[in-house]
């Protein structure tokens, strides 16, 4: 009899802005909180909620990108422990950039399926506000000689990468500030009970909802935002680039963290839990480094291939809205139902926790599936390097 992995409960911490308190501003509603204690957080009530036994539970796969300063080291371990749970349980740290907690769930799958694991977590966490992006190589060279080489002049920011792809599929700026501003009004129109849990902040403040939608934007109003990537070098090696990326049709930087429980089917009936859904298919891909963020195309088409599914079998889609051109690029290119694409807003307005990500994205679509009594639910996350998951699960 083959194997099936399954989710039983998957939650996430509210998203709170990912900035440190400076003088005459405030920090993020979580930028007080150390990354280990805010996912330890989130892993106590996932164990709680469910009732599993913590001890049955044989690893804790944790997505994290920027590993240095307090998210050294095995974060997971650190949070599993300050959030008292059993010693005995191992956890080990995954860096697949962007969809690091993606790849972090699709690894617990797939030792399921595997048989390696019965019972194990899935999380991930970054705060942004504590350990900002790109910390962990100040002063440091990543690429190294021989990929300068192969990619001269050079690599790119992923804005940048951005705003190749709206050239490319012809994203006119209108376009973008209309698809972000949607992002804001679905996600402040989305009962998220269930998908958040609450987080408690040292001064003893509790946090409870995003703060990082802002329900009263307009298209109008993100127009008037100046271009966040151009430089006269920039514009002259990339002349068909209309600059049309802005803080306002990217992604936020955030603070947040998500967990998941996954268990094989045979597993969660001997343990009398109902599983929410069952993971189908997986896939990864990757393209060009330069424009960096196509690799969801390629890879949805890898996932549909495997899965023997087509684009219109699917009820909902989650595409990682690292920049507003990403989603609208692949949605263009497969012909997709805008209604379906990131139903309940996106990290444009819920912001892009970086390592937990795909954590919250999964958790999203699958609270989205239940609400609307959908079948089968897509995620896709662009990742650095031009890398890309897919993942499909069906909803139980």
């Amino acid at each position: 009899m083959s194997r099936s992995a399954v989710i039983v409960d998957a939650i996430r911490s509210p998203m709170a802005k990912g900035r440190a308190p400076r003088e005459g501003r405030a920090g993020g509603a979580l930028s007080s909180l150390h990354p280990v204690e805010l996912l330890g957080q989130v892993l106590r009530q996932l164990i709680d909620r469910t009732g599993v036994d913590p001890a049955l539970v044989e690893d804790v796969i944790t997505g994290c990108v920027s590993q240095v300063g307090e998210q050294s080291g095995p974060v997971g371990r650190w949070a599993w422990l300050a959030a008292g749970l059993p010693e005995e349980v191992p956890s080990v740290a995954v860096h697949r950039a962007c969809g690091s907690s993606q790849q972090a769930a699709d690894f617990a799958a797939q030792g399921v399926l595997a048989g390696a694991y019965d019972v194990v977590v899935a999380c991930g966490v970054e705060s942004m506000s504590r350990i900002p992006m790109f910390t962990a190589r100040i002063g440091m060279d990543p690429f190294g000689p021989s990929v300068a080489k192969r990619y001269e002049p050079g690599l790119v920011p992923q804005g940048v990468s951005a705003e190749l792809i709206a050239a490319r599929w012809k994203l006119d700026r209108e376009t973008l500030d209309e698809f972000a501003a949607g992002s804001h009004t679905r996600a402040a129109a989305a009962d998220r009970s269930g998908e958040i849990v609450q987080v408690t902040v040292p001064d003893g403040t509790v946090v409870d909802q995003d703060e990082t939608i802002r329900p009263d934007t307009t298209a109008e109003k993100l127009g008037a935002l100046k271009p966040a990537f151009r430089t006269d070098e920039l514009a002259a090696r990339f002349p068909e680039a209309n600059w049309h990326i802005t803080p306002g049709n990217s992604s936020q930087l955030t603070d947040g963290a998500g967990a998941v429980l996954i268990m094989s089917e045979e597993k969660a009936q001997e343990l009398g839990m109902t599983p929410r859904a069952r993971f189908h298919s997986f896939a990864l891909a990757a393209d060009d480094p330069i424009t960096m963020l196509t690799g969801p195309i390629p890879a949805t088409e890898k996932v549909l291939r495997r899965s023997g599914l087509t684009l219109d079998q699917l009820d909902h889609y989650e595409v990682n809205e690292a920049f507003a051109p990403v989603p609208l690029a692949w949605a263009q290119h497969f012909g997709a139902d805008p209604d379906r694409l990131n139903p309940r807003g996106g990290a444009i307005a819920l912001g892009h926790p970086l390592g937990a990500s795909g954590a919250r994205l999964l958790t999203t679509m699958l609270n989205g599936l239940e609400a609307t009594g959908g079948r089968y639910g897509l995620q896709t996350m662009c990742e650095a390097g031009g890398m890309a998951n897919a993942t499909i699960i069906e909803r139980l």
